[in-house]
């Protein structure tokens, strides 16, 4: 099940996503101005989809978020982990 915890470092905030089992999923959603993030793939590995985009994301890449872009993130590994920092 997946699992999370809020950070701060100065000025910038995010939430940590654990995800203890592969096919754990972080469902459909998207992010307005004030909360579109970048993710950061910590370890593991996910399939990332949207409308009509599908994605293999491994630790060590980065995804700019732009509002309002709707994604799904699917474990692909155990103890996979992905980092969200919020841009607004």
């Amino acid at each position: 099940m997946l699992q999370t915890k809020p950070i701060t470092f100065g000025k910038l905030s995010g939430v940590v996503y654990d995800f203890p089992a592969a096919v754990d999923d972080f469902p459909m959603h998207s992010h307005g101005e004030a909360d579109v993030h970048i993710t950061v793939v910590a370890r593991g590995s996910f399939k990332a989809h949207g409308n009509g985009w599908e994605r293999v994301l491994k630790a060590g890449d980065v995804v700019d978020w732009r509002p309002n872009d709707p994604h799904e993130f699917v474990a692909l590994e155990d103890n996979s982990r992905i980092v969200n920092i919020v841009k607004g």
